[in-house]
């Protein structure tokens, strides 16, 4: 039932060698489909690695109705674990470091925004000593992050 024709160049069948319109000129068109399909997984994948890119400190926090703080760089995050371990993003540090580290990584110098994250477990004592060194190296401008009730 099939057969093959042969064209004007020796070659054969559809699709094969570039296609020429009626005028003779070469037909340049973009297929942008494959274009589209990619662009939609690396959506995909990074709608799906971007929740998995927050601080890497896993804690329980404490649950609140309180609103979140509009913010429009991403601010230093101090955590305090369970068993008093205190963290500058994801390094560790003591309380002694803390606020040396603090004024070294502060970019817009004392004005700049600090999240404090403490595991709901963690001993208050803990958390108040943190807060008071960040207080006395000269950071008024902190945040105490918690995670919204679910209803």
């Amino acid at each position: 039932m099939g057969a093959s024709v042969s064209s004007r160049t020796g070659r054969t069948g559809r699709g094969s060698g570039r296609r020429r319109n009626r005028g003779g000129r070469l037909n340049s068109d973009i297929n942008v489909t494959p274009l589209v399909d990619v662009m939609l997984v690396l959506l995909i994948v990074f709608m799906v690695a971007a929740p998995l890119l927050s601080v890497g400190v896993p804690l329980e926090l404490p649950k609140t109705d309180a609103k979140s703080l509009p913010s429009q760089t991403e601010p230093i995050t101090i955590s305090v674990d369970k068993d008093g371990g205190i963290f500058i993003q994801e390094a560790q540090v003591s309380l002694d470091e803390l606020a040396p580290k603090l004024s070294a990584i502060a970019a817009n110098g004392y004005e700049e925004r600090i999240y404090l994250r403490a595991d709901e477990n963690s001993d208050y004592g803990a958390v108040m000593k943190v807060m008071a060194r960040v207080n006395a190296a000269g950071f008024s401008n902190l945040g105490l992050v918690t995670d919204p009730v679910s209803q």
